[in-house]
């Protein structure tokens, strides 16, 4: 009976140990599948271009961009009516045939953006720099402008007269007064 008992006691321990190996094995290959799935992510996340974001023909009135990259996003025909683009970087985003009525866009970065056939009214563009924009036929009317780069930009000859009339101030970040940036007289 003893030797029958020790017996007993052995195939118990060794399924035991057996059983410990398995859920140790079975762990470390749901820990190494792990890993491996986070290294992969990862590498994706690194590897994979960001994406311009495309907002066009959103309807984004009253929307809180500010302090935020939207670098290459589309804005093409959104209306981002009374929007907070704050202290965001903006370059080379499409705002073409956007409402920008209202924005606030102090202190952002939009150079080389497209603004063509904007509706900027009201709009305050305070310390943005604008450097290389297009907005050729984009509308400024009561757009506060104070410390804004306009450097590079093309404007009608009635929209740089009346921005003219309103320049003031020195951009913070370019160290250009307004008035130089829109070769006024």
């Amino acid at each position: 009976m003893d030797t029958n008992r020790f017996s007993d006691w052995i195939q118990v321990d060794a399924r035991r140990r057996e059983r410990r190996w398995r859920l140790g094995d079975r762990q470390r290959w749901c820990r190494g599948l792990a890993i491996a799935l986070a290294l992969v992510l990862t590498w994706l996340v690194r590897i994979q271009p960001a994406s311009a974001v495309d907002y066009n023909k959103e309807f984004l009135v009253g929307a809180d961009f500010s302090g935020r990259s939207l670098t290459d996003a589309s804005f093409t025909k959104a209306n981002l009516r009374e929007s907070n683009l704050s202290g965001s970087d903006l370059q080379g985003v499409s705002f073409f045939g956007a409402n920008l009525e209202g924005v606030n866009l102090t202190g952002a970065n939009l150079k080389n953006a497209t603004l063509d056939t904007a509706r900027l009214s009201r709009a305050n563009l305070s310390n943005a720099n604008l450097e290389g924009a297009f907005a050729f036929n984009a509308k400024f009317d009561g757009a506060m402008i104070e410390g804004t780069d306009f450097t590079g930009v093309d404007f009608r000859p009635d929209v740089l007269d009346a921005l003219c009339d309103r320049a003031t101030g020195t951009n913070p970040t370019t160290g250009r007064k307004t008035r130089d940036t829109l070769n006024c007289d």
